[in-house]
């Protein structure tokens, strides 16, 4: 007679990115941060309405204001509004980074759904800004740690990000992505780059 088969624990993982992967997106980020030129640096708050009008958002918010000391945080109605109407093209260029709240799967779950603006508004800066996700479980974690995946009808296509179930909050990722995000008191201009690569 066979013994039960016991489930297996899940698998601890800090990050999904390999470790190449890792370094190139760290010396990216160095590389932004060392152009880094006098002025405001401007982040934009992707995140539901609905998620706003939370009990939890007061303190999400002040987390990510933690993270990011001097930075401007903007939300949707800063930018946007009856005379300027929801145009994401017009406003990406004027980011230094952009950071997702995004509604997870369930209660305690490291995935998180991300509807078709949200999705757009990423798709438009991950390949050279820093672009974070805000968990409730985990706090700010860099895109390039998590893992994606589309779902959805066509029309309809949303995207799931999933964060490493064992992150560290001082993974050298992170540190780096804060990093290029710190205001400068002097630097040159930084050129578009490539921060995310198969």
């Amino acid at each position: 007679m066979s013994s039960p088969i016991k489930p297996t624990a899940p698998t601890e993982i800090d990050s999904y990115a390999d470790p190449l992967r890792q370094r190139r997106y760290i010396a990216a980020m160095k590389r932004i941060a060392t152009v880094r030129r006098p002025g405001p640096v401007r982040v934009y708050l992707s995140v539901a309405p609905r998620m706003r009008q939370a009990p939890a958002w007061d303190a999400r918010l002040a987390d990510i204001r933690r993270h990011l000391p001097g930075v401007e945080l903007l939300e949707y109605l800063d930018v946007f509004n009856d005379v300027h109407p929801y145009d994401w093209s017009q406003v990406a260029g004027t980011l230094d980074g952009l950071i997702i709240v995004a509604k997870a799967k369930r209660i305690g779950s490291n995935s998180h759904i991300l509807g078709p603006y949200a999705r757009g508004e990423l798709r438009s800066l991950v390949a050279h800004k820093p672009v974070l996700l805000h968990t409730y479980r985990h706090g700010l974690v860099p895109i390039i740690d998590c893992s994606s995946g589309l779902i959805g009808p066509e029309e309809k296509r949303k995207l799931r990000l999933t964060a490493p179930n064992c992150w560290k909050p001082d993974s050298p990722t992170l540190e780096a992505a804060l990093a290029a995000l710190a205001p400068a008191d002097s630097a040159a201009v930084a050129e578009p780059m490539e921060l995310v690569r198969s």
